[in-house]
């Protein structure tokens, strides 16, 4: 992508469109600029640890380009969305090229920072339509992002009727016991309903019921897991197993 996002702070932009300016800045100019590095904008498609070369996709060309380097420092970070094949969320762009078509929003490119903020505009008049309406949301995982996206819905779209569950006994379970009390706290003030001790299983018809949901949410947000974004690794790097069905890096085998 031409930009950088910061990803911990995305979950406000989209409840607060005009907050993406504080997190993302284009790449080329600082880091050509202000650095003094090259910066190719494309898609690496293949490494080649024996040859020490890169293959790449450049955004602008047809045919794909090989460098070669010295060392190589990969930090193509992860996904969020681990029931989806190639982890599409909210909170990172959907930017690869394989992924872009099969996601649910093909229609824009995320690579751009302009795709970008079009998305974050779409979904938030989205969640507007929601509230106007006083629908029902559930989020799925009470972690760092599931509890932080739950307070931001509640706070600038208060009509929503707000359920959050986790298959742990509390809410943000790294936390000491008694921030994730305080924070638990923080969301039955709010008005936000709570689950603990369930595992999310949406073909179940009792699950539902389960957290008061008879007929399901109007809208599903889920907060759990991360998945590996390594593609372009070859396959004998990556391990079989892992969270998200495997495919991370091994380190020192």
């Amino acid at each position: 992508k031409e930009f950088f996002e910061y990803t911990p702070g995305v979950l406000r932009a989209y409840v607060k469109p005009k907050h993406l300016d504080a997190l993302t800045f284009t790449l080329y100019p600082v880091i050509e600029g202000r650095m003094g590095c090259k910066f190719i904008w494309g898609e690496v498609t293949e490494l080649n640890g024996a040859d020490r070369t890169c293959t790449i996709q450049p955004v602008f060309t047809q045919e794909k380009e090989t460098i070669d380097f010295d060392y190589c420092v990969i930090a193509a970070g992860c996904n969020f969305g681990v029931f989806h094949k190639w982890g599409e969320s909210l909170w990172f762009p959907t930017i690869h090229a394989a992924a872009r078509p099969e996601g649910s929003w093909p229609h824009l490119d995320e690579r751009y920072l302009e795709g970008r903020r079009r998305h974050i505009l779409e979904e938030y008049a989205s969640i507007g339509a929601l509230n106007d309406k006083g629908a029902s949301i559930l989020v799925v995982g009470a972690g760092f992002i599931g509890v932080e996206w739950i307070t931001e819905l509640q706070h600038f779209f208060p009509k929503l009727k707000l359920t959050i569950m986790d298959a742990l006994p509390q809410c943000l379970g790294p936390l000491p016991a008694k921030a994730a009390a305080y924070c638990s706290k923080y969301m039955q003030k709010h008005g936000i309903k709570e689950f603990y001790n369930l595992k999310y299983n949406a073909k179940d018809p009792n699950f539902y019921p389960s957290i008061n949901l008879p007929g399901g949410p109007d809208k599903e947000y889920v907060c759990i897991g991360v998945k590996a974004s390594n593609y372009f690794m070859p396959k004998e790097t990556l391990s079989e197993k892992g969270p998200g069905g495997g495919g991370w890096i091994l380190m020192d085998m």
